[in-house]
């Protein structure tokens, strides 16, 4: 069995505790992984501090030329990493190996903005005061930065912490998910052939129960948190007067006209509503529909889901596979056997072996049920129908989520009004909600959180401005 340690200060460590790693298809023990206590959480806190000093002080050609092999170094390990993830994880391969191409290509963005990220000229002469004086600003780190990862994307969500923190010049400490560390801890691997100061970044699998210790330090400048609602609003809550940065959850609505290319959208919808079982923060979990092609796109979204093949995520033609562990399925299908004796109807899906769900689509969901109302995280999709374009809009924004949200239309001014009314941090027109490029600014308003991801946005987030001012 594999047994992986703890990254700290460059080396590989011994901590106070373990857990074991289980594949959510299989249930056999993937890696013993070590979990740091409140010892080792400060020995990793402490070399944090000497990582941030060094760091600062890197010129950024050297910081660039680090976050450069970083990409490379992923590239080079690239079908390890894939099935590492898929073991972990349960993602099928083909999601995997696509998740890894995204990781290598967030650290190359990242050091392209590592060269180019500053400030500004000021012009103070606007006020009399101002006379014969020049400003300018430029960008000073945090510190370390604290990175709490999910375990859907074990790569590229941490690579979102990990690239833009080391990108404007601080310290990072990750905490994985307990479910998907080994990912993280190869990243670390990597990591330590960059050249890049070996005390900048440290892996640290740890308890949650011990997370309260780094509300209260202050050496910690900055908590990045990408997880459920519940839990980043009440780490907000605790953390005072340091900046938090919240990338939370979402249930998604995709809005389709009448004038949408039905076969073309059904086929993206699917993908979006179903991809990696639906354990995306951003995966369609509501379809409105208009009236008139309400029937027709249905018909053929529900031939899709049924048509998807289901299996073990290690083989390349598995599309849809097992949900991260069976007490995730089970609420998921609770949810659904909710709505039924409610009074929706499943018009597809519904059925549960372990950890599997089966690609489920619901219709006549009230708007109170919790498959409409909350975020599922399953490949569980609601359709709903509307009939004029702007009650559409109105629907789609009946959530307490805002991250991003989705319009089918061939309608310019339709599309351009969406993009104006929608309540959240993205709209995605003609294409699903699912979508992101990893340097676009990605994050949303409501209970989906605050900040914002994408290499220089999250940069931003991780340093502050000084004004210089002279004369």
């Amino acid at each position: 069995m594999d047994n992986r340690k703890l990254l700290v200060g460059g080396e590989w460590k011994e901590a106070e505790e373990s857990f074991d790693v289980r594949s959510p298809y299989s249930g056999e023990i993937v890696a013993s992984v070590q979990s740091a206590g409140p010892d080792t959480f400060e020995d990793a806190i402490a070399v944090a501090v000497q990582g941030a000093g060094k760091m600062r002080e890197l010129p950024r050609f050297r910081i660039a030329s680090g976050l450069r092999n970083i990409s490379e170094g992923i590239a080079s390990r690239a079908d390890e990493i894939t099935r590492t993830i898929a073991l972990e994880s349960g993602k099928p391969l083909s999601y995997a190996r696509g998740e890894v191409q995204r990781g290598q290509a967030t650290f190359a963005w990242a050091a392209s903005e590592a060269e180019r990220f500053g400030g500004e000229m000021v012009p103070l002469d606007t006020q009399a005061n101002g006379k014969g004086k020049t400003g300018f600003s430029f960008r000073i780190p945090r510190g370390i930065v604290y990175g709490i990862t999910p375990f859907n994307f074990p790569l590229n969500l941490v690579a979102h912490k990990v690239a833009p923190a080391l990108a404007s010049g601080n310290a990072v400490i990750i905490k994985p998910s307990r479910k998907t560390p080994i990912t993280s801890l190869i990243l670390g691997e990597i990591f330590l052939e960059s050249g890049l100061p070996k005390e900048a970044f440290q892996v640290v699998p740890m308890d949650t129960k011990y997370i309260d210790r780094m509300h209260d330090d202050e050496r910690v400048k900055l908590i990045s948190f990408t997880g459920s609602d519940k839990v980043g609003w009440g780490l907000k809550a605790k953390s005072g007067k340091k900046a938090v940065s919240l990338e939370l959850g979402g249930n998604a609505p995709v809005i389709v006209d009448e004038t949408a290319k039905i076969d073309e959208t059904v086929k993206r919808v699917t993908t979006g509503a179903f991809a990696f079982s639906g354990q995306v923060c951003i995966s369609i979990q509501r379809v409105l529909l208009h009236e008139k092609i309400a029937d027709e796109f249905t018909e053929k979204f529900v031939e899709r889901a049924n048509a998807l093949k289901v299996g073990d995520p290690l083989e390349e033609s598995t599309q849809l596979s097992v949900m991260i562990d069976e007490g995730a399925a089970k609420k998921a299908k609770s949810w659904v056997d909710e709505a039924v004796d409610g009074g929706a109807e499943a018009l597809c899906g519904n059925e549960r072996d372990g950890a599997m769900l089966s690609a489920t689509i619901l219709k006549n969901a009230h708007s109170e049920m919790k498959v409409v109302t909350d975020e599922i995280f399953a490949p569980v999709a609601v359709v709903e129908t509307f009939s004029d374009f702007e009650e559409a809009v109105s629907l789609a924004n009946e959530s307490r989520y805002g991250l991003q949200a989705g319009v089918f239309t061939g309608d310019l001014g339709r599309a351009m009004f969406a993009a104006k009314n929608l309540e959240y941090g993205g709209v995605i027109v003609n294409d699903v909600p699912t979508f992101r490029v990893d340097n676009m600014p990605y994050g949303g308003v409501k209970d989906s959180g605050f900040g914002r991801e994408g290499l220089r946005y999250a940069m931003e987030e991780m340093s502050e401005i000084r004004l210089v001012s002279f004369q």
